[in-house]
């Protein structure tokens, strides 16, 4: 077992990552369904949830079909985000996360997500207030540094720890970087190899098939790993890992029936949370992934972004599966 404080993980857990516009409640819905251990709603900015933003407000929804569930908290302003964190304790979830890692213009230059790591001293202050503010377990997620020539998570770490976080996961690039080029998960590995270092170290970045995700527990020793893009309209990349390590075998991929129906219960939830109109327009940008690489898919895919009717995409999706088309990439 890998354990956050009290809470009770299987061993090598795997986490989704929080991805804003991605990871919401319905979408954290088919995740769960297919293994997720340990899932994060979409990153709450402070600012927003202080001023009572009705979008940051609605990422606080959290469900107990979805335990364990963290809620993670972005923001520049230490006194914001220990009052963020009072909350957000209060919509009930099993942890606050902190995200010192999001690379985004928007967030970094503002002073907050990446941007932490070029003041280390701001970032453990805030940090402290978070864990003072909540009795839930505090965890957080950052990059490797800011850049190549500041790469500073170890210290990061070990400073983090003595201040009470109960878990660390450290995404494999820096910021410079955003999503480009390789994760380099070598300094992940230094952190877990700290003999300083007694809570759980999860890595993240590029981890997209079951045979990744075993080379890299066994090569770089992680607690676990955390899984983003790579689950985005293919949730059963969870279940395939975790058959992997089990057994040492890959699992047939998923077939057109069990496609559309996780496609269908991520549509479902999608209304359920969202509304018809929203639910609807929200979930276009899924199909694709969805139905990547089914011959014909792309006419599905046209029909099922241009309806507003519920009744019409269930109609559509039931084509699909009646069709039997074959997959050919």
């Amino acid at each position: 077992m890998v354990y956050i404080r009290d809470l009770a993980l299987p061993d090598f857990p795997l986490l989704l990552a929080p991805m804003e516009d991605v990871s919401d409640p319905p979408f954290r819905a088919v995740c769960k369904a297919n293994g997720a251990d340990l899932m994060y709603t979409e990153f709450i900015s402070s600012e927003g949830l202080i001023r009572d933003a009705a979008k940051s407000r609605k990422k606080l929804d959290v469900f107990d079909y979805e335990r364990p569930i963290g809620i993670q908290l972005f923001g520049s302003d230490v006194q914001t985000m220990g009052e963020c964190a009072r909350i957000s304790t209060l919509a009930g979830p099993d942890l606050i996360d902190i995200n010192y890692g999001c690379p985004v213009k928007q967030v970094a230059c503002r002073g907050a997500g990446a941007a932490l790591l070029r003041d280390v001293p701001k970032m453990v202050e805030m940090t402290s207030a978070v864990v003072k503010a909540t009795h839930l377990p505090v965890t957080v997620k950052t990059r490797l540094g800011w850049d190549d020539a500041t790469k500073n998570v170890e210290d990061v770490a070990e400073r983090l720890q003595d201040i009470g976080i109960e878990a660390l996961t450290v995404h494999g690039r820096t910021r410079v970087q955003m999503y480009k080029g390789d994760a380099d998960w070598r300094l992940i590995a230094k952190i877990k190899e700290n003999p300083r270092i007694r809570i759980p170290i999860f890595g993240n970045g590029d981890i997209d098939s079951p045979q990744k995700a075993v080379e890299y527990k066994n090569r770089y020793g992680v607690d676990g790993v955390m899984i983003g893009r790579a689950s985005i309209g293919y949730p059963w990349i969870f279940r395939e890992v975790k058959h992997y390590v089990a057994t040492g075998e890959l699992l047939a991929p998923p077939t057109v029936e069990e496609r559309v129906n996780m496609c269908r219960m991520h549509f479902d939830k999608s209304i359920e949370w969202k509304g018809q109109r929203v639910g609807i327009f929200e979930m276009r940008r899924h199909y694709a992934q969805y139905f990547r690489g089914l011959e014909g898919a792309k006419s599905w895919r046209m029909r099922l972004v241009e309806t507003d009717s519920v009744e019409e995409v269930h109609a559509i999706l039931d084509e699909i599966i009646a069709a039997e088309p074959v997959l050919v990439g």
